[in-house]
């Protein structure tokens, strides 16, 4: 039989327990994404356009863990719809299997969905509180597989098992656990298809602090485990310097300062990005650190700034910065987009 006959055949390969993902390929790559939206500014005006994303690129490795932030409205959540294909890129290339899936037929789109899944920020709404959690396990399984019922249950329970969970919790419901559990839920259910990549988008964020360390953890053993690769979307500063393997800081929907977690942290170069880390707590109570404190607010996405949409806040401001756009350049093991601290562009 030919295994593309069977729709679950690339799913049953995932779950042979000798299948392990050893390409040191991207697994995921983005250039230039955006994302822009018409929005109505009522009847006798005409409508705005926001430019939600503009210009993301990035590539992901097997097993390693790209981490997104910023403060709201800089264009996380629209990054990470399109990059679980909740909706089509507006521009730009996003690439999985050296497929262009943002030019893929709905077959092909239908295919690829199964290989990036979601972890959402609130698990009590991400949950149907009618379905008990066995059942809401298997549906990702029931809808993308033709496997049996004793074999979806059975898939479900290890994927229970994984996560901390016991075999009598099967039939119970969401409202019966508590909210480090249901993100618990949320993670198997988003698992049980073997996905190559997971976004994850604030998974702690509404976790009572004692718990957020749990969650990590787990997520730390089970990226171990399964081979799977994180974006992982955030504001929390202190989590992503826990997770990350590389950081990628958005403004007004502009990656301003990307690259690894160590040079991200120990030499920022964007001022925006100084100023968020700035702003992290420490728990060393000796150390000595410089509090970065933005004035004004995010300007509004209808009508961005000219030059660097940072410029407004920013404490380096210089005459170019208000007139033209500096793009994303390399400065050692970081790109980074400033005309006064940036790289070759600078």
């Amino acid at each position: 039989m030919n295994p593309d006959a069977r729709p679950d055949a690339r799913l049953d390969a995932r779950f042979d327990p000798q299948h392990e993902t050893t390409s040191t390929e991207a697994v995921m790559e983005a250039v230039d994404l955006a994302q822009n939206y018409e929005v109505s500014r009522g009847l006798f005006s005409k409508s705005a356009t926001v430019k939600a994303v503009a210009g993301i690129s990035f590539r992901l490795a097997p097993r390693s863990t790209l981490a997104v932030v910023g403060e709201s409205g800089s264009g996380k959540s629209t990054l990470a719809r399109m990059l679980t294909l909740i909706e089509r890129p507006g521009e730009g290339s996003l690439r999985l299997d050296d497929v262009d899936v943002a030019e893929a037929d709905a077959r092909t789109l239908r295919r690829y969905r199964g290989e990036v899944q979601m972890v959402f920020q609130n698990p009590f709404g991400s949950l149907n509180p009618r379905q008990t959690i066995g059942k809401a396990i298997e549906e990702p399984l029931l809808v993308n597989t033709s496997l049996s019922a004793p074999e979806r249950r059975e898939r479900a329970l290890d994927m229970m098992k994984r996560v901390g969970l016991r075999p009598e919790h099967h039939g119970r419901y969401p409202h019966m656990f508590s909210g480090g559990q249901r993100q618990r839920i949320a993670i198997a259910r988003a698992l049980v298809l073997r996905p190559k990549i997971l976004v994850l988008d604030e998974p702690v964020s509404a976790l009572d602090v004692s718990v957020r360390a749990q969650v990590l953890n787990l997520l730390v053993e089970l990226q171990e485990q399964l081979g799977v690769a994180y974006v992982f979307v955030s504001h929390d500063l202190g989590v992503v310097r826990h997770m990350a393997d590389e950081v990628l800081v958005m403004y007004l929907g502009r990656a301003v300062e990307h690259g690894p977690r160590e040079a991200i942290f120990d030499t920022p170069l964007h001022p925006y990005t100084r100023a968020l880390l700035s702003a992290t707590p420490v728990a060393d109570p000796e150390a000595k650190k410089e509090r970065i404190v933005l004035e004004g607010e995010l300007p509004s996405p209808f009508n961005p700034p000219r030059g660097c949409p940072f410029n407004p806040r920013c404490p380096l401001v210089v005459e170019r910065c208000r007139v033209e756009m500096p793009p994303l350049a390399s400065k050692g093991a970081q790109r980074v987009a400033c005309w006064v601290t940036g790289g070759d562009a600078a």
